[in-house]
Parts: C-alpha cells; sequence; structure tokens
C-alpha cells in the first residue's frame, strides 16, 4: 500500500459506517431518558437505567468480539453487528413498557458493541503503517463528530417530531451501511492453527491485552474525568445562567477537533504519541479546571475548545498506541481492552461524580475531575511515557 492512498475506498466506507453507529448511539442516548419518562411514566432514576443499560450490553459485547472476531472473521462479525444494529433499532417501535425497553436497550447496546468492534478492527487493516497516526486520527473524526453531532441531532428532531419518526430516520441510515458494508473490502487475518488454538480458549489472556494495558487504565480515568462533563454541563450551565453559551459548548469541542485531528495525526507519526498525548492530559486538566471557575460565555466555550483538545484528541490516539503496541492477529483483543476501559470510566463516572456532588458544589466537582486528569499525565509519565521517550530519541540518534 502506497504512502498517498490513505483515503482508499476501504478507508472511507468504514469511517462512513463507523461515523453512522456513533451517531445513532449519541442520538437515542439523549433523547431516550425523556422517552421513558414521558411516554412511559418513568422515575428520573428508572429512566437513566434506560439509557445506562445500553453500555451494559456494549461492554459485554465487546469484551467476547475481542478474543473472536478474528476467530469468526471480520466481513460476518460486521455482516451480523450491522443486521443486528438494524433489527435491535426497528424494536424500538414496540415498547410498551420499561421492561421491553430495558431489554430492547440492552441488545441494541450489544449490537452497537458488535459492530464498533469490527469497524475499529477492519479500520487497521485500511491505513498504511508509515501514515498511522494520521489515519487513525481522521477516522476519529467520524466519531468526535458524531459525538457533537447526534446530541443536537437528538434533541432537534424531538422538537419538530415524535419518537416514531427519528426511529425512521434511524433505520433508513442503517440501512445504508448495511449497503456500504456489502461494497467494503475486509482483509481477514490468516491465524495458524496454534494461534487459533490458543484464541479458543477462555482465559483471561484473550479477553485482555496486556500489551495495551497503562494505556487502557489511563484511558477508564479520562473517561472518568470526561464523563463529568457529559452528564452535568446542562446542570451546572442552569445553575450559572449560561445556558445558551452550554448549547454552543459541543459545538466548539467538535470544530477544535476537526481542526486538529490532522495535525495530531502527522505529529503522531513523525514525532512520537509522546508529543501528542502529554498535551492531552494538560488540555483536558485546563478545559476542566476553567470550567470549575467559569462565569462567562467566552470562558465556557474556552473550556470546551480544549476538553476538545484534550479528551477530543487523547480518544484516537490512544487507540493508534494500542495498534502500535500490538501484533495484528491481537489488534481486535487491544482495542476491546481499550474501547471497554474508555467506557467503563464514561459509565462509572457519573455514578461517582453525581455521589459527589451530595456534598460539593459543581465548581469544586469540576476541579475533582481536572485533578484526574493530572493523575492521567502523571501515571503516563512513569509507566509509559519514559521509556518510549528514550526509544524514539535512540532512533532519531541511529537515523
Amino acid at each position: 500500500m502506497s504512502k498517498g492512498s490513505l483515503f482508499n475506498k476501504d478507508f472511507v466506507l468504514d469511517t462512513g459506517i463507523n461515523f453512522v453507529v456513533y451517531l445513532i448511539y449519541y442520538l437515542l442516548m439523549v433523547i431516550i431518558a425523556v422517552v421513558a419518562k414521558e411516554q412511559l411514566n418513568a422515575s428520573l432514576s428508572e429512566a437513566g437505567l434506560a439509557s445506562g443499560i445500553f453500555i451494559l450490553g456494549t461492554l459485554l459485547a465487546r469484551l467476547q468480539l475481542g478474543k473472536e472476531i478474528e476467530l469468526y472473521g471480520r466481513k460476518k462479525t460486521l455482516y451480523f453487528g450491522i443486521i443486528f444494529y438494524l433489527v435491535t433499532t426497528l424494536m424500538y417501535f414496540y415498547i410498551p413498557n420499561l421492561a421491553v425497553m430495558y431489554v430492547v436497550r440492552f441488545l441494541n447496546g450489544m449490537a452497537y458493541g458488535v459492530i464498533s468492534t469490527a469497524t475499529n478492527t477492519i479500520i487497521a487493516s485500511c491505513i498504511p503503517e508509515e501514515r498511522r497516526g494520521e489515519g487513525i486520527n481522521y477516522y476519529g473524526l467520524s466519531t468526535s463528530l458524531a459525538a457533537a453531532i447526534g446530541p443536537f441531532l437528538g434533541m432537534l428532531l424531538m422538537l419538530i417530531a415524535n419518537f416514531n419518526v427519528i426511529i425512521i430516520t434511524c433505520v433508513a441510515l442503517i440501512v445504508l451501511c448495511v449497503a456500504g458494508c456489502f461494497t467494503l473490502t475486509v482483509r481477514e487475518m490468516n491465524l495458524t492453527e496454534a494461534e487459533r488454538k490458543q484464541m479458543k480458549k477462555c482465559t483471561l489472556d484473550n479477553y485482555v491485552e496486556s500489551r495495551v494495558m497503562v494505556i487502557s487504565i489511563i484511558g477508564f480515568l479520562m473517561g472518568f474525568a470526561y464523563s463529568s462533563v457529559l452528564s452535568f454541563l446542562a446542570a451546572y450551565t442552569r445553575e450559572i445562567n449560561l445556558v445558551d453559551a452550554g448549547t454552543f459548548f459541543f459545538v466548539v469541542y467538535a470544530v477544535i477537533i476537526t481542526i486538529t485531528r490532522p495535525m495530531t495525526g502527522v505529529i503522531f507519526d513523525r514525532k512520537g504519541e509522546n508529543y501528542v498525548l502529554y498535551p492531552c492530559y494538560i488540555f483536558l486538566a485546563a478545559g476542566l479546571f476553567l470550567l470549575s471557575v467559569t462565569g462567562t460565555s467566552a470562558t465556557l466555550l474556552l473550556s470546551g475548545a480544549l476538553v476538545g483538545l484534550g479528551y477530543g484528541t487523547f480518544m484516537s490516539n490512544g487507540q493508534a498506541v494500542c495498534i502500535k503496541l500490538t501484533p495484528p492477529h491481537r489488534i481486535s483483543v487491544a482495542l476491546s481492552t481499550y474501547f471497554v476501559a474508555l467506557d467503563l470510566g464514561i459509565g462509572v463516572g457519573p455514578y461517582i461524580l453525581g455521589s459527589l456532588r451530595d456534598f460539593m458544589a459543581f465548581q469544586q466537582l469540576y476541579a475533582v475531575a481536572g485533578a484526574v486528569a493530572v493523575v492521567c499525565f502523571i501515571l503516563y509519565y512513569f509507566f509509559y511515557g519514559r521509556k518510549t521517550g528514550r526509544q524514539t530519541q535512540t532512533s532519531a540518534e541511529n537515523f
């Protein structure tokens, strides 16, 4: 594969499919609690469970598929995932009570976990090795833009249409993905018989990739810190009378990532991951600390830019590190380990930080989240950054 072939057909298709899958995830995530409360008379905690149980299904699917995707085949996993996603999205048309909603959300979460694991694994074979960081950062734009556009689109559709119309829209988008899947060329891993036997074993090593444990633990903490923004920003902006500016927080987040993502990918490839990841922790900490003291629209939006440079940049570059550290036949397990940690941080963060909210103000809560980002910087330096920095320096000297 030549250096100029980054934006090949398969790269564009896989990135597009990933964008739509994540878009639907975020779109439904922001409205499902409202639907549960208004249509099914759910309490606040019950409505929250309707949102959160989706993540449980995702985590279970990713853990299992991480070790088995290469056994079943990437193409079969992708096809199964997209059809499963379509079927479980159609199930939203029939949710007569909360119990059915919980089942539908759990199954839809599993489908999302299957297809996102497949697209994340397939993309590695669509990118030239010498442009890995750049390619993963472009691919990561699909996730970051979906995280900004999805919530906005969901809230907009809730204002102008009913829930059934929203589901019809989601189904139409998934049908486009089905068509895209059948035109996507998927490169399979040719496993040796020994590798196949090893991956069939039910051992911890087949569920968790030890090579990426450091970056995954840091990913968990980064997700934990970022969850304070996802979960409490709306309530916080009401409290400090910045609701109008708060609606543009994620727009700024998305714009900043879109502008900077290609550049950070080039830096990753040419200078190494330290030159990208150290600033991530600093930017996220700065954004959260600024959020804790903000009192104007300008500082609120500036914090959105800093959080985007921090967490938004970390997501895709952490993925690039996992691919760099892992043999090809273990990439799926490595990415499963990484994304499970990331999702787990976002999942448990609201509960723990919400408990802290009982005896501290939002300002203090965001300061705590900022401190967690600082911890990420320290952990990265001691357990990964120092070693990688020495290797990069030695390579440069030899060159």
